[in-house]
């Protein structure tokens, strides 16, 4: 394996001892960088020595909108799972422009805080991400497949090459009228090529353009089957 393969590998792993302070619910800051830091999203049904599903979530380029936190611990809370929220150095993560680097550490540090904070089911951990931040989720959660058990991917662009472990599930949508990153050239050429290297792959077009629409979110949550929203 080479340097730059071993760039992708994270060493975070669930199952150690927890932290001094584990973290209950809400968002948390996790002060693995002092600028552009990491946030946990802790559910409010989370209880005291409860193993939870987790999902990194990785930004699109140019960072996290604003009103994003509020909307991921949404999600936590809706969906009892733990949210990581790590952000790139630059405008977009490493992988995308050139190797993979400092960009995994602060994944992999992020992940060891996580860890640390929260009890997480090691057979409910994915990794997810949007536009540029869908194709870092396939490099990276392919290059960690024995880490990763589920890979989302909303419109990606390609996968980021890294050596290749396990074999986790993926899925991946992307709308028919992306003119960002058109269809053609990524979602219809990633799906085939991940199927040929033995990939479980759900594939999901939509009509519409560079954007995750609420009823693809929720198509992606029900393929995950990880929990049942309160009502549901």
């Amino acid at each position: 394996m080479g340097a730059q393969e071993k760039r992708a590998a994270l060493s975070a792993r669930p199952g150690g001892p927890p932290g001094p302070a584990p973290a209950g619910p809400g968002t948390h800051r996790l002060g693995v960088e002092t600028r552009r830091d990491s946030a946990l999203c802790v559910p409010s049904s989370a209880g005291a020595g409860q193993r939870l599903p987790l999902l990194v979530a990785l930004h699109g380029a140019g960072g996290l909108p604003d009103g994003s936190m509020p909307v991921l611990q949404a999600v936590a809370d809706q969906y009892a799972v733990a949210v990581l929220v790590p952000q790139s150095r630059e405008s977009t993560w490493d992988g995308i422009r050139h190797g993979y680097g400092p960009d995994v550490d602060v994944v992999d540090r992020s992940l060891h805080r996580a860890l640390e904070a929260v009890q997480v089911d090691p057979a409910r951990l994915g990794v997810v991400g949007f536009s540029d931040g869908a194709s870092y989720a396939l490099g990276l959660g392919l290059a960690n497949g024995d880490l990763f058990s589920h890979v989302i991917a909303f419109s990606p662009g390609f996968v980021p090459f890294a050596a290749r472990v396990g074999g986790p599930r993926v899925f991946v949508a992307h709308g028919v009228a992306d003119r960002v990153l058109p269809i053609d050239r990524t979602a219809r050429r990633v799906v085939p090529a991940l199927r040929r290297d033995g990939y479980d792959v759900t594939s999901v077009e939509f009509d519409g353009g560079h954007t995750v629409p609420l009823d693809i979110a929720l198509r992606a949550g029900q393929w995950l089957g990880w929990s049942t929203p309160p009502g549901g």
